[in-house]
């Protein structure tokens, strides 16, 4: 996994271009020269106490802070896609993973993706930043072999056994003990926060909902995707912090074993429902008489295996059940939906 880190993306968007692509992709002239418009012409100035600077016109970039600027960079960044089957690229925003399959020990289509992602930003007018570049190699393979390292402009990509991807910490060996550990640690300090307002009376409901939006938000983001594999000893570690925050509420909260199986309920329901989705295809329902009840996904590896059957939760509100049994085959679709983990009846 390469994670790419550009050099201020935002600000480097050459307007004619981001307009060019609006028109391949079919919007109206009248809303492409709105948009170039928009990004036309800023005055930029720079105030230090009583003394202003000569104004400057911009007219590249995309305005930070605006809502519409990371629309805009998505639809810009839109043909920037995996050139072979056996990479893919993924993109938030301007956060942008490349991720590669290497079988039989043959890095020549993960190289030649990280070669014409060099060139696209070229002809996008982006920068790479090589220092915050940072590869990752996940290899479970009993005898390991040394990697090359990538190179981008002549400078060596650093290599790194976890990165910290969209706020959650993912490691070689896809534990998560490194990211339970930073957010146990993060939820404990705002605990103080929450203690120091017991001396000012509140009510039991404001301590709850200072905990959901300054505790509980940390403890919970993007439980779907780690929650269900991390181990009974990061598990105890987070449902301590969840019990000192109960103690000073003095009010029931809930425990991250409940928040984990709702959000994994509903994350199934939106796939299911989605047809464009990635992952709908891993839902298969069962026969016309069962409606509403799924098998379970299927697993090509035993280690998938293993990882979609670790953590039994049952899921029981209806409609959705999933059912059958973990199955070993060789055309099981490479997506992985992380974290709906279910008993299997």
């Amino acid at each position: 996994m390469l994670f790419i880190d550009y050099s201020s993306a935002f600000n480097t968007i050459v307007p004619s271009k981001l307009v060019i692509k609006l028109e391949t992709l079919g919007l109206d002239p009248a809303l492409c020269n709105w948009v170039l418009d928009f990004l036309t012409g800023h005055p930029q100035v720079v105030r230090v106490g009583n003394n202003i600077s000569t104004p400057l016109i911009l007219n590249t970039g995309d305005p930070q802070g605006c809502v519409l600027s990371p629309l805009l960079y998505s639809l810009f960044a839109h043909d920037c896609v995996a050139t072979h089957a056996s990479n893919s690229i993924i993109k938030f925003a301007d956060d942008t993973t490349v991720v590669g399959l290497i079988t039989n020990s043959d890095e020549t289509a993960y190289r030649e993706e990280v070669r014409a992602l060099g060139v696209w930003c070229q002809e996008n007018n982006l920068t790479l930043n090589v220092n915050k570049t940072k590869e990752m190699i996940v290899d479970f393979r009993k005898q390991l072999r040394e990697h090359p390292p990538i190179h981008i402009d002549g400078t060596v990509v650093e290599r790194v056994v976890s990165f910290k991807f969209l706020g959650v910490h993912i490691t070689d060996k896809l534990n998560w003990s490194t990211h339970t550990d930073s957010i146990v640690k993060k939820a404990q300090q705002r605990l103080f926060n929450l203690w120091r307002l017991k001396k000012f009376g509140l009510s039991p409901k404001a301590f709850t909902n200072f905990y959901r939006c300054t505790i509980e938000s940390i403890l919970s983001g993007c439980i779907t995707a780690w929650y269900g594999h991390c181990s009974a000893h990061n598990r105890k570690a987070l449902q301590r912090v969840v019990r000192s925050a109960q103690r000073i509420t003095g009010g029931k909260l809930p425990a991250l074993q409940d928040t984990y199986t709702t959000r994994c309920h509903r994350k199934a329901i939106k796939i299911i429902k989605d047809n464009n989705h990635p992952s709908h295809c891993l839902f298969t329902p069962l026969s016309s008489r069962r409606r509403g009840q799924y098998r379970c996904i299927k697993a090509g590896t035993e280690r998938l295996k293993k990882l979609l059957s670790q953590g039994h939760q049952t899921v029981t509100q209806p409609p959705l059940t999933l059912s059958g049994c973990c199955q070993h085959t060789d055309s099981t679709p490479a997506t992985l939906i992380m974290g709906i983990d279910v008993k299997y009846h």
